[in-house]
């Protein structure tokens, strides 16, 4: 039992530790230390994800009698996984610290200065994943290892299959995340289209289609869309040709579409 324990308590802290300074050191990535905590400890939590439902699987599918059937493996993996829940509260809490201190975060101006501080404002809004850790290793651990007396390994074994949706989680948690720096050199992500003038309802750009209206006017194509109605005309569209100019006699019509018809590009 205790080596058991002990190999879990060397194996998460050891990978945590591995994989962030391989990201550190790694030539091709070179990540600061906020973003290898970040990214390692989502690692662990996937592999760990990874470990559970694949022995929940195995428990599970070699049991016929979900009460009376048993598997070495069940205690076995509940012993070795039981450190995993303590270094995890310190995981999360190494995130948090280096959350608050990325530029741009909605935190980063009330980000604690000092530890102890840090430390109360994790607990206080990790409270209910804290508690979590914290009941299964105190209250789950010691009722599945001594209690139950070897009956339903079944059950344990669908309940470590629930573990199998951290991986997407963890995934997700890094793509929200949306660091750039954090992602370089493991997803590929596609560039951003800059940002052109703003649309009308048309589809065109507004500066293009007031430019299109102005060289349709020089060329003396008349200026559809515009109601005659307020320039003493009822009904209709005032399609007056702009090179005819004032002297045609409906020159004010020609003048009121036009200003009608820039004021709508604006």
């Amino acid at each position: 039992m205790l080596t058991i324990l002990a190999a879990g308590s060397v194996f998460f802290p050891g990978l945590f530790l591995l994989s962030k300074q391989c990201l550190k050191s790694i030539p091709a990535l070179r990540w600061s230390e906020g973003d290898a905590v970040i990214v390692s400890a989502r690692l662990v939590s996937s592999v760990q994800a990874v470990m559970a439902s694949s022995a929940g699987y195995m428990i599970a599918s070699s049991c016929d009698d979900i009460i009376e059937d048993q598997h070495w493996l069940t205690s076995t993996y509940i012993l070795f996984a039981v450190p995993y829940f303590v270094y995890d509260i310190y995981a999360m809490f190494m995130c948090y610290w280096y959350k608050l201190r990325v530029k741009g975060h909605e935190e980063a101006s009330a980000a604690p200065q000092h530890m102890a501080s840090a430390l109360t404002s994790y607990l206080r809004r990790e409270f209910l994943m804290v508690l979590h850790h914290v009941v299964m290793v105190t209250i789950c651990f010691p009722i599945s290892v001594f209690v139950r007396q070897g009956k339903g390994d079944y059950f344990q074994g669908i309940m470590f299959m629930a573990e199998l949706s951290t991986p997407s989680v963890c995934l997700g948690k890094i793509l929200i995340q949306g660091r750039p720096a954090t992602l370089h050199g493991l997803l590929p992500l596609p560039e951003t289209a800059p940002r052109r003038g703003r649309r009308r309802s048309g589809g065109a750009p507004a500066g293009q289609r007031l430019q299109s209206a102005l060289r349709r006017a020089r060329l003396g194509h008349p200026l559809r869309g515009v109601r005659g109605g307020a320039a003493g005309v009822p009904g209709g569209e005032a399609n007056v040709p702009m090179s005819r100019g004032l002297g045609w006699g409906w020159g004010g019509v020609e003048q009121v579409a036009t200003q009608r018809r820039l004021k709508s590009y604006r």
